[in-house]
């Protein structure tokens, strides 16, 4: 099943990571690129995960996972390896009406996380819907290696530009014309 690509604004979102281990890590890496409003829940966490807490301020709830833990969550992340537990909190932010994904398990993801380029307000989002991560990671660093050095100071004086223009069609046409002059010039 092919995933809808969307961009989630997780400003007012509450998020929990179940797991402390590297897996878990590596999404709350991700996860902060974008927001820091998240509680890992795990009776063990690792040096990393520690550190990164005390950097952004997140909360660490030190426990084994139980029901209910997941109240008052809007988006899960579920890190464990341990296949039974991950249904059961799948099954209990489906009841919720929580969004989930749970790590390498597919059947129990409401969302994937893609491949990524972050860049300033760019962001670049590769995937395959969990076919092949392999693919969308190495297409990232492809698309990566090909961007302009200075796509983000480009984009603030689009940003800036759209911004001082009142909206209508003069406004889409210059603005038009102004990206295709920059990609013009690169080519």
């Amino acid at each position: 099943m092919a995933y809808f690509p969307a961009f989630l604004k997780l400003d007012d979102k509450k998020i929990a990571i179940i797991g402390g281990g590297n897996i878990a890590f590596e999404k709350l890496t991700k996860l902060l690129d974008f927001t820091s409003d998240i509680t890992i829940i795990a009776k063990d966490t690792s040096d990393k995960i520690i550190k990164l807490s005390k950097k952004y301020n997140l909360a660490i709830q030190k426990k084994s996972y139980e029901v209910g833990d997941i109240d008052n969550f809007d988006i899960i992340v579920i890190a464990v390896d341990d296949m039974a537990l991950q249904e059961k909190i799948y099954l209990e932010a489906k009841q919720k009406h929580i969004l989930c994904n749970a790590v390498d398990s597919v059947k129990y993801c409401d969302f994937i996380f893609p491949s990524y380029i972050k860049d300033g307000d760019l962001t670049i989002c590769v995937s395959t819907s969990g076919a092949s991560p392999a693919i969308a990671k190495h297409l990232r660093k492809y698309i990566q290696n090909i961007l302009p050095k200075d796509i983000n100071i480009f984009l603030k004086k689009m940003k800036k530009l759209r911004a001082s223009l009142p909206k209508g069609k003069d406004r889409m046409k210059l603005l038009d014309s102004k990206v295709k002059e920059y990609f013009n010039f690169l080519i």
